[in-house]
């Protein structure tokens, strides 16, 4: 199975939206434990695109499968936002696909770092992270999970001090 990765259209709102939902109930994140929200998702161009970032999906055989945003930070940090792969489509490296292709966007964009979070008990999101090159920051109590937060340095051998 082949990834196509595309920039987000509006008509793919109520599918990235299931599918955010879909897999956060997979690791059991659910409304109102601090950690998860969606209310970005209907202000996507508004959030991700029109302010300088991207939303990225992916399709296999024209189903969306997994997706990603780039929110700018500031003119030198964009942060990755809703990296998700739909749990029948996990281990088969599309989450790591979507991760480099949003670096790669952020890169293109003038960004020179990417931030991102996840949470404890995401390990494969954990693991994706570490295999790309970023790295811990901090970890943070929200509610009962503990959230990391990790960056990863875009220009250079020299990688400048985050």
């Amino acid at each position: 199975m082949k990834l196509k990765i595309r920039r987000y259209r509006w008509s793919d709102l109520d599918t990235i939206l299931t599918l955010h939902r879909i897999c956060l109930a997979e690791v059991g994140l659910v409304p109102g434990d601090g950690v998860y929200y969606d209310d970005d998702f209907p202000r996507i161009q508004e959030v991700y695109l029109a302010c300088g970032g991207d939303f990225l999906v992916g399709e296999v055989a024209s189903r969306v499968i997994a997706m990603g945003g780039l929110k700018p930070v500031d003119t030198r940090t964009a942060e990755v936002c809703r990296l998700r792969v739909h749990p029948e489509f996990q281990r088969r490296g599309f989450g790591a696909a979507m991760l480099i292709a949003l670096e790669e966007r952020a890169r293109e964009l003038g960004f020179h770092s990417v931030i991102g979070d996840t949470t404890l008990n995401q390990g494969a999101a954990l693991a994706l992270y570490e295999r790309q090159g970023w790295r811990e920051l901090s970890r943070h109590q929200v509610g009962d999970l503990i959230v990391i937060y990790g960056a990863k340095c875009l220009v250079g051998p020299a990688m400048l001090e985050l």
